[in-house]
């Protein structure tokens, strides 16, 4: 029988794909990339037009081996990698290494790993897209260009360690530009009235108090900026009000979009307190295949990495049958979701949706670990409630007359759920609901009760979490779907930032380290400059924009910048966190230092004294043995655990938080 290679990059996307294709086949994983540029040095040559100086990456040599053991024997090789620019690259890097014909058609993609999808891709290879692997090594080159370049400058002015990158820089600046605007916010004072009004007339008996918030006049909104100025405006509203307007609206909050990379990332931070790298991690758990019981390993969401809401026509029909059989046709949509709001890079992919919504979630649930539910469900919940009707309100807004002073009422009520019933979040929730005022009229008089006035004063804007971090990078088009979550988890090792709940702060490190970029190389860290890269390198995917020309236009600048750096930026001395732990070999308080995997407590006194230990983080938690305190503590291996802190006279540990 003929035999097929199909290369993939993990061993569970080829457990999953080797299921569908038999025999016939062999699927093999080359386990991500098996080339890439030299760690030791910037592998970029610009005496040779930046030709990129690629290696076979430490450690693949046994995978290669493999690898090109399975090309000789097989008949047709197909290149199965992600269908994104970075795959597109790994299937290059492939062809090169396996000494492929570049002119034969053995390059296959597609957007979910189910039996059709994959055995269509079998049927339509084509050759590898040269645009997206330029615009991949463009990528690729300018951010090792910039790191080799900068990286190098920020050890000799503040400390050995540190890295800049493009994408990472324009982060970090984005949260100390964030920090400086809460610490130089000053708060503005204002005032709230709000009375309580009474029916005046026995007609109006059933009316129960109805709450009345202070507007303004006929002409004007008014917020009171001052306690006298509010006692004037108490004064002068008399006890009587009349209601001079009712207005009764219906309201329709339309129905969510399915999850982009950014909208999924985002939510499952608001709604799951996941992190990027979490959440990235689960989804492409998801994404390559799990075992789900009376169905094997198969592959439950389509490809993870987009920022297209585009939905396959036999998805969506899929979907819409699902949902007037669980649901009822006045639930389905009529309106075309499909439709874009705005520039698309990835369209050629889908919006991120379950690959079975033939499957219930029950049985789904048995076969997932928590975590890994929990993210599907949003999912699976967020794409059915796209294809659904609005959930409509009835509103009623009530506006009442004391002196010439207008007070405002309003109340809503869901009258239709719509999508609602299967999914919704806070803000899909109306909370302007001031009661019951569906039995008033124009003309209706009240009497007020009690009147209280508050004072106030404007927040800050919010510091960043990881979710609106996400939000803006999207919005200001910095970076790409598959950026977001390295970024913030590279700025995050760097102890460039620290998150505290779910907030991010810039670290005195952090601050230093952006001074010295905004200073001396504002292009790099500029949100319009990174941008318009991000346009240029959708050019070179497009074929309309030589990549080398990106780095050509770019480096002589950036060398010009470090070289003026070096000259005039002075050294930032930064200094290491100390802790109420003593060393026990000199005394001195031991600082918190940084290594490859996180925190450590290290002795001051380096290098006369050498001692260091493993920084344990405080928790809320009590150890269920002892009733000590439970830190979080780091394996061999770099995985995080909860611990007793009586250890070793207490042995309780728990990869999960203790109930």
């Amino acid at each position: 029988m003929a035999k097929n290679l199909v290369i993939v990059e993990s061993p569970a996307k080829a457990k999953t794909i080797k299921k569908f294709l038999g025999s016939g086949y062999d699927v093999i994983a080359s386990q991500g990339h098996v080339r890439d540029l030299p760690k030791s040095q910037m592998g970029v040559s610009p005496e040779d037009d930046f030709e990129p100086k690629y290696i076979t990456i430490r450690g693949k040599g046994e995978i290669l081996s493999e690898l090109r053991k399975a090309a000789k024997k097989a008949d047709k090789i197909y290149l199965a990698t992600d269908p994104d620019r970075e795959g597109e690259a790994i299937s290059w890097h492939l062809q090169k290494l396996l000494k492929l014909d570049e002119n034969s058609a053995d390059r296959i993609t597609f957007n979910e790993i189910t039996k059709n999808a994959i055995k269509n891709s079998i049927k339509n290879p084509r050759r590898i897209d040269m645009g997206l692997v330029d615009a991949q090594q463009a990528r690729r080159v300018l951010d090792r260009i910039v790191g080799y370049k900068i990286s190098p400058l920020l050890w000799q002015k503040i400390k050995s360690g540190l890295s800049a990158g493009r994408v990472q820089s324009v982060a970090l600046r984005l949260i100390c530009e964030r920090e400086k605007e809460i610490n130089d916010f000053k708060p503005v004072e204002y005032w709230s009235i709000d009375a309580q009004l009474n029916p005046k007339d026995k007609k109006n008996a059933g009316i129960k108090d109805i709450p009345a918030h202070f507007y303004g006049t006929a002409d004007k909104k008014i917020v009171p900026s001052s306690e006298s100025e509010t006692d004037k405006y108490i004064a002068q509203a008399n006890k009587k009000m009349k209601c001079v307007e009712v207005k009764e609206t219906e309201k329709h909050r339309k129905a969510p979009l399915p999850f982009t990379t950014s909208t999924l990332q985002q939510e499952a931070s608001k709604v799951l307190n996941f992190s990027t790298k979490k959440t990235m991690q689960l989804a492409q758990s998801l994404y390559e295949g799990v075992e789900v019981e009376g169905h094997g390993t198969i592959g439950l969401i389509t490809y993870l990495r987009t920022d297209s809401i585009r939905v396959s026509a036999e998805a969506d029909a899929n979907v819409r049958k699902y949902i007037e059989e669980a649901y009822g046709k006045e639930f389905v949509t009529t309106a075309d979701v499909n439709k874009g709001t705005g520039k698309k890079i990835q369209d050629a992919h889908e919006a991120i949706r379950p690959s079975y919504i033939d499957i219930p979630l029950d049985t789904i649930k048995k076969s997932l670990s928590r975590d890994l539910y929990k993210l599907y469900q949003l999912i699976w919940k967020r794409f059915v409630a796209s294809r659904m009707e609005s959930a409509v309100y009835k509103t009623i807004k009530a506006s009442f007359d004391a002196n010439g002073l207008i007070f405002t009422s309003a109340s809503s009520r869901l009258v239709f759920n719509g999508f609602m019933s299967v999914y919704s979040t806070e803000e899909d929730k109306l909370t302007e609901n001031d009661g019951d005022l569906s039995k008033i009229s124009e003309g209706d008089e009240f009497i007020i009760g009690k009147i209280d006035k508050e004072q106030h004063f404007t927040q800050p804007p919010a510091h960043f979490t990881e979710a609106s971090l996400v939000k803006t990078l999207e919005e200001l088009r910095i970076g790409r779907p598959s950026t977001y979550a390295p970024t913030i988890t590279t700025i995050l090792a760097r102890n460039y930032i620290l998150k505290e709940k779910k907030n991010l702060y810039a670290t005195e490190l952090g601050e230093a380290v952006n001074d010295i970029m905004v200073t001396s190389f504002p292009e790099i860290v500029d949100t319009e400059f990174t941008a318009l890269m991000e346009d240029t390198l959708d050019s070179v995917e497009t074929g309309d924009f030589d990549w080398k020309s990106i780095i050509r236009n770019f480096y002589p600048d950036l060398i010009t910048a470090v070289d003026e750096a070096e000259k005039k930026l002075e050294k930032v001395k930064i200094s290491d966190e100390e802790t109420d732990i003593v060393c026990e070999q000199c005394g001195r308080h031991m600082v918190i230092k940084y290594g490859p995997h996180g925190k450590f407590l290290a002795c001051p006194g380096f290098p006369e004294c050498r001692n260091t230990k493993s920084y344990t983080e405080k928790t809320e938690y009590k150890c269920p043995k002892c009733g000590g305190e439970i830190v979080i503590m780091k394996s061999r291996k770099g995985r995080r655990f909860f611990g007793c802190a009586n250890h070793p006279d207490c042995d309780y540990m728990s990869w999960q938080k203790p109930e």
